[in-house]
């Protein structure tokens, strides 16, 4: 099963009627897409009612990719609400328990900012975090190229495999330490995660006051998604089910991407939600 949706789904304009709601947008969001990825959980523990009332707006068979809090990735650098990391994590699993009681949760996703390079204390981090999400599925996403240099690829992999990670492909601009190469390789073969950053490297490296507006500007055209319709059709061969999620939307692109990936892979998903129609 292939599932493709984007991050979030409060921003993608071309989804929704000029009169769409705001807490209506996630309702309509999945008469398009079989899967999202919840970027809110990332700033925030959310409380478990926002999670209820996701997973009621949506169909049955509709699949959460939920992201880490900052504070578990090192992103929020030690300034979280908690008293320990401990009851961080506990704080969050807390919030998973409506998607992994209806049977939406496709998995956690970590990803780990670009300091965050390959040496033995975040090798061992790692395996806490693991360790401490005991059952619950886990993606791992990188942004230090260090994990894939030559001296360490094949000891990342091996890693990933032996702690039950699931792998995070990354289709990101080439722009030094700061991001990782597209590494095409089935860590389990049950679940596996795509994602889409664009490849704006003007953008990537940017670090001034509006670096989100542009961070993830850019595109992608019809030749660059058909050389991933060819990657996918062997990665899927590979794992059960393969999750591919779109995040290029500073200027509102996911959504048109990943709708045309759908329609370059011939996918009809039969069991989405009815499509609102705006009237007025």
């Amino acid at each position: 099963m292939i599932y493709i949706g984007v991050t979030g789904w409060g921003d993608h304009d071309r989804l929704y009627g000029p009169h769409t709601s705001p807490r209506s947008k996630l309702k309509e969001y999945a008469g398009f897409f079989p899967t999202v990825e919840v970027d809110a959980s990332f700033y925030a523990v959310q409380p478990t009612k926002n999670a209820q009332r996701w997973v009621n707006d949506t169909p049955s068979s509709f699949q959460f990719i939920v992201k880490a809090y900052q504070g578990m990735t090192g992103h929020s650098r030690g300034e979280h609400p908690f008293e320990s990391k401990e009851q961080m994590f506990e704080a969050f699993k807390e919030s998973l328990k409506p998607y992994i009681e209806s049977n939406k949760l496709a998995m956690v996703l970590f990803q780990f900012p670009p300091w965050f390079d390959c040496k033995r204390e975040h090798v061992d981090y790692l395996r806490w975090c693991k360790d401490k999400m005991k059952d619950i599925q886990c993606a791992l996403e990188f942004r230090h190229q260090s994990w894939f240099r030559p001296a360490y690829y094949n000891r990342t992999i091996q890693f990933m495999q032996t702690e039950n990670w699931i792998h995070s492909i990354c289709d990101e601009p080439q722009a030094g330490d700061g991001s990782i190469p597209i590494v095409l390789e089935r860590i389990t073969g049950h679940k596996l995660l795509i994602r889409f950053h664009g490849r704006n490297i003007h953008g990537w490296q940017k670090r001034t006051e509006n670096w989100r507006e542009v961070r993830y500007l850019y595109r992608y055209n019809r030749k660059e998604l058909e050389e991933w319709v060819e990657r996918i059709d062997k990665l899927k061969k590979q794992t059960d089910e393969l999750y591919i999620v779109f995040n290029n939307n500073s200027g509102g692109d996911a959504a048109d991407n990943a709708l045309e990936l759908i329609q370059l892979m011939d996918i009809e998903y039969k069991d989405l939600a009815p499509r609102q129609l705006d009237l007025f």
